[in-house]
Order: structure tokens, then sequence, then C-alpha cells
């Protein structure tokens, strides 16, 4: 639950409480009344520390204790956080039914994050007996009966949330959102249908009406909700997640729907891109990067760069794969995957150095993180750095015990230097925390060090059934060239190969091929595939799109103690505040009646409403537009939305929906510029 919600929460039920409860005395002392303030201000530190200096002086204060609770709930602190609600409890006076609501939600809310799921149940109906006309806590307890799977309860309290409020969405798309966890979709339809119907531009009303759809199998009626849901809220995960779950059952109608989208709306990077995601997906890596590269057209974004370098790679093709990871690590140098894939990409191209220092990047600026010493182990283990290698498992193990492949290597390694019980406990546990078939294959791996072939091989055969990928039939190459069957490792390889595999330098390094290196069909069969892989790779010479780095400087004037810049919005010169809090762009009500009886806008940009918290934390309802064309210094964006803040004196804010979008940005204040640097496609 998200700190801002439950500050919110506990600022209205304290309002409410001043005009509910006449009768009760609330602390009005300095540190109490500080806290209070700097809690509001989200400032927890300064707050913590006024209410324990309150405590010093008023030990017995179950306000102070409330908010301390809350505040170490949002810290994650639970344990110090039951502490302070017990004590809030105990010492708040019983006839402020408001607190003693607060509180008991809280420590439900702790019971909950604790796992101890009935005693949130237990202290929520306590808090909703103190305040039975929140509608907000009958959805905390309909929630936790969610989780419980009690969903007939959860429905009882999402009925009653409709009897409150009849109006709002919530109650039906609670009742919904249960039907759906029931595989109860047609029921679940009239839920949403009927939210939808209240509030028409309601993202995730579409989002969850398309997870009915797809349950139904009406593939097309669910993209069209899917796609009705990001053009409503651009950040739906629900929605986006539901693109590959309906690509998965019908791609081509998922396909052809985005595409239409695509056309419509030429400037949004969002359906290229999902297309790309669905062919990416679905192993087909040449469609994958040509969507990809439709998106970066329009705005290059480091994510697609990295999916493009990754398919690439994945196709054999590492210079392009190297080209495009490194542009990924141009606009985020910090992403941790990006620096993982590029050492990959190194040593599947045969440059096992460069591959070792690139992942020494990672674990640099990551040294906490396992995955790093256990790629480099890998890679010191393949040049033949068995001491190298044993180090970094060793780390890799000690930071996450609970992978098992990690364990397969070092058995491995102990096993041929003649650490027979190190292996021996190294390969049980890895079979121990293998426990579910996949292309994995490690506990397949564990039987076979062990010495007990035919519990490898049943592994194996239950692994192919559960996964055939390209990755599951290499492995079982691997397992029976250790065997010495070197026929079935040869037609397992062919079948990795035939599924797409082309990592060929790995196959050159693999110890576990060695058995079946040197036989006349090893190399016919490395031959054939080495040649089908250029011809693949001739097949996409296109060269990356490439980018350079500008600087644009755009002047601003100091007025008032705010910097303010010319911008033109669909054409309409106007001067904006340069924020870097706001998070869109916002006019007041006067500039957009102008632009809109001037033409500037029309009522096909108006795109709904949505909520927004002002500067001093208030939350109100504007509208959303879509301004076509907003032009920064000579920098065009296209497609960018706006709040119409309900104020007619409401400054002019240019927030992050642009300034995400243009770049790196720097302020100059010597010479009054702003300094964008940007990337420039090289034609």
């Amino acid at each position: 639950m998200k700190k801002s919600f439950i500050l919110l929460a506990l600022l209205l039920f304290c309002v409410v409480g001043m005009l509910n409860a006449q009768k009760v005395k609330r602390p009005d002392t300095y540190n109490y009344s500080r806290g209070v303030e700097a809690a509001d201000n989200n400032e927890d530190e300064e707050a913590l520390e006024y209410f324990n200096k309150e405590l010093q002086d008023n030990p017995k204060n179950g306000y102070a204790f409330a908010w301390i609770a809350l505040l170490r709930y949002d810290n994650e602190e639970y344990g110090r956080a039951l502490t302070a609600v017990e004590n809030a409890l105990k010492y708040l006076p019983k006839k402020d039914g408001d607190y003693m609501a607060i509180a008991y939600g809280t420590r439900a809310r702790i019971y909950h994050m604790l796992d101890e799921e009935e005693k949130a149940i237990e202290d929520m109906t306590t808090s909703i007996s103190y305040r039975d006309d929140d509608p907000d806590l009958y959805k905390e307890r309909a929630e936790l009966y969610y989780y419980m799977g009690e969903y007939a309860l959860s429905d009882k309290d999402f009925e009653k949330i409709k009897s409150m409020d009849s109006g709002s969405t919530l109650g039906y798309m609670g009742v919904g959102r249960n039907a759906n966890a029931q595989g109860r979709y047609e029921d679940a339809l009239k839920e949403f249908d009927y939210a939808l119907k209240l509030a028409p531009t309601y993202g995730q009303g579409y989002a969850f009406r398309a997870e009915s759809l797809l349950g139904l199998k009406r593939y097309a009626e669910a993209m069209d909700d899917v796609i009705a849901a990001l053009n409503n809220e651009e950040t739906n995960e629900k929605a986006y997640r539901l693109i590959g779950e309906i690509a998965k059952e019908a791609q081509e109608v998922a396909i052809a729907k985005l595409r239409v989208q695509a056309v419509k709306e030429k400037a949004n990077i969002l359906w290229p891109y999902a297309i790309g995601d669905i062919y990416r997906n679905d192993n087909q890596y040449e469609r994958a990067i040509d969507y990809y590269k439709q998106s970066n057209e329009i705005s290059p974004i480091d994510q697609a760069c990295y999916y493009i370098a990754m398919a690439y790679k994945e196709l054999g093709d590492y210079q392009n794969a190297l080209a495009y990871i490194d542009e990924a690590l141009e606009m985020d140098p910090s992403d941790g995957n990006y620096m993982t894939l590029k050492a990959d990409i190194f040593y599947n191209n045969g440059q096992n150095e460069e591959a070792i220092r690139a992942v020494g990047d990672f674990i640099d600026a990551y040294p906490d993180h396992y995955f790093g010493y256990y790629q480099r182990g890998w890679y010191r283990d393949m040049s033949g750095d068995s001491k190298g290698a044993l180090e970094d498992y060793d780390m890799s193990i000690a930071l996450e015990p609970s992978n098992a492949f990690t364990y397969i290597c070092r058995g491995r390694l102990n096993v041929q230097q003649g650490n027979q019980e190190k292996a021996k406990n190294d390969l049980e546990k890895a079979i121990e925390l293998d426990s579910i078939p996949n292309s994995n294959c490690a506990a397949a791996f564990g039987y076979l060090y062990l010495g007990q072939n035919d519990k490898a091989i049943d592994w194996l055969n239950r692994a192919l059934e559960a996964d055939d990928g390209d990755g599951t039939y290499y492995n079982a190459a691997c397992i029976y060239s250790i065997m010495g069957e070197t026929d079935k490792a040869i037609e397992n390889l062919r079948k990795a190969f035939e599924k797409g595999h082309r990592s060929l330098s790995h196959i050159e390094n693999d110890k576990d091929l060695d058995n079946i290196r040197n036989l006349p069909a090893f190399k016919a069969l490395r031959e054939e595939y080495r040649q089908k892989h250029e011809s693949e790779k001739d097949s996409n010479t296109d060269s990356p799109v490439l980018f350079e780095e500008r600087v644009a400087e755009i002047p601003f004037t100091k007025e008032g103690g705010v910097y303010k810049v010319k911008c033109e919005i669909n054409d309409l010169p106007l001067y904006f505040i340069f924020d870097t809090g706001a998070s869109d762009v916002t006019m007041s009500t006067v500039e957009a009646t102008f632009m809109l009886k001037n033409s500037y806008l029309s009522s096909k940009d108006v795109i709904g409403k949505q909520n927004y918290m002002t500067a001093n934390g208030e939350i109100s309802e504007g509208t959303v537009i879509n301004l076509k064309n907003v032009n920064f210094g000579g920098l065009d964006l296209k497609d960018v939305r706006a709040s119409v803040v309900k104020s007619q004196v409401a400054p002019l804010l240019l927030g992050q929906s642009v300034l995400n979008r243009l770049g790196k940005i720097e302020i100059d204040y010597g010479r009054s510029v702003l300094k964008v640097t940007y990337k420039e496609k090289v034609k």
C-alpha cells in the first residue's frame, strides 16, 4: 500500500474526527504538531524524531504511537510498527473512534504483511466497527478476503461499497475481479460493463474486462479492450501483460490489432514495440528486430535497443548485437541487464577476456548480486581457470544459496579435482533445489555426475516434455555426450540447432561436448549450421540504427523565483515554468478554453478525467488532453498528455511527461540556458 494513500487516509480521518469527536481532546503540543506536519510532508525521519520527543515528554500519548506505527509500517519495519500500534491501542481514548479505527486498521495491515491473515481480518473488522461509513476500510477487508480465497466474503464487502456509493466503480471492479479469479467470466463481464458505463475512460476497467474476454476466448474483443486500456492509461502494466497472454492463444489477432493501432497512432512507440515483444517471445527474432527498429525510429529508447541486441545475439549476429547493446548502455549505463548481456555477447563471440571484463563491470556496480559471480565463474571455468571459477561460484552461492545450477557447476569442478565429498554435497543440493523439470536440467546433471544415469535420463525426458526448446535439447546433447552416447548427443544437438540454437562459440568451448567434438558427424553438423548461421546474418545485414548525440541550448528567464521557457503548443507560443517536480504538462482552464475557442485544440483532443495532487498535497480532479505537438527549443514532441487544472490562476508547468522524452537536461545558470543532450538518428 502506497505511503501517499495511507497518509492521506489518516489525514482525512483526522479531519473527520475533528467534526465527529467533539468531546475528545487531541494533543496540540509543539513536538506532536511538528511531527504531524513533517509526516504530512513525507519527511519520515523528521516526523519520527518529533514523535519520539513527544513520547519522552508524554509517554502515554497514544496519538503519537499511532503515527509512529504508520510510519514504521510504511518503511517496512513491521516489528517496530507492531510495538507502536499496540501502545497506541493501549493509550488512545476509546471514545475517539476515528483514531481507534486507524490503529486497528494499521495493525491489520501489519498482520497481513506478516502472513497472519486471520488476525488481519479480525483487526480490520474491529476498525470497521468504529468507522462503518468508510468504504476504504471495507475495500481493505475485501482485499484480505480475496488473498485468502474467501471470495464470497470479499464479494459481500464489495457489495456493501456499492450500496454506500452507487456511482463509484470500486464495488463493481472488486466483484468482477473476484469472478475472474474463479473463472466466472460471464459474471465478471457484467460487473466490468457497468463499471465502464460509470467511468468510460477508466483504463483498469478495460484491462480487467480484457482478462474476462480472454477467459472466454473472445480474443479480438480482448485486444480491443487492451488497446482501450493503454490509450487511457499508457502505463497500465496489467493491460500490457495481457498482450502477451492473448498472443499465446491468437498471435495473428493480437498482431493485426496492434498493426492497425500503429497506423492510427504513427507517433506512438508503444504499438510497434508491443509487436516486437510478441515476435521475440515467439523466437521470431528477425521480425522482432524489424518492429523494435520501427519503435526506435519514432523515439529511441534503451529497452528497445536491448531487445534488438538480444535478438541479434540469438541469431548469432554478434557485431550488430554489440552495436545495439552499446547503444542501450549509452542511454542507461547503470542497467545490470545490459551489462550482463554485453558480457554474454562477447562470450558467445569467442571473446572470453572481454566477457570477463564486461561482467566485472557488473560486479563493480552490483557487488551484492549473485549472478555476476556465477556468470564470471562460468566464463573462467570454460577458459580453464578452475581456481578463479571456484572462487566465483563460492561467492555466488553465498549470496544466493537457492540457485541450483551454481551447485552443479561447483560440484562438477569438485569432481574433476577429486573433492568427492564436497562434490556429492553440491550435486545433492542441486537435485533438492531443482524440483520442477525445465530447460535448466540441473537435477539431470546432478544425477549424471553422481553416476545415477538412469535417473538423469528420466529427469531429462521429463524436462523435454515440459520444455522442448533449443536450450533443453542442447542440455540433452551435453548429458548424452558426457555419458558417451555419441549418436544421441549428435541427434539432440541437431534438434537444438533446428530450434534456433546458434551459440557456435559456446559449443566450441563447452567441455561437456568434448566426447563428440572430433567426430565427423559433429564437424559436419557444426559446418552445416555455421553456413546457415552466415546466411541468416546476411539476411539481416541492415546496419544498426545509429544515433548521434546532439546538444540544444534553450534560453530561459527567471521571474519571481521560477524559470520560464518558451514553448509552442500546437503552434501556439506560450511561456511555461520549467518544473522538474511536476509529472505532467499542466495548464489552467483559461489557456485550455482559449486554445479550444481558437482551434488550437479540438473536442477530439479531450481524453478524459484523472486525479492529480496539487503542490499543497490536495487531491483534485482535472481534464486530460492530448497535445498533438510540443516544440521545446526546436525539439518536436508528438502526442503529449497534459492536465487542465480547475483553476483560472494555475501556472503553466512543463513537467516530466515532456522532460523525460527529451534527454539529459542541465541548467547553465550563468548563461541562462537549458542544455538538452538528446539522440538524433543518423540519416
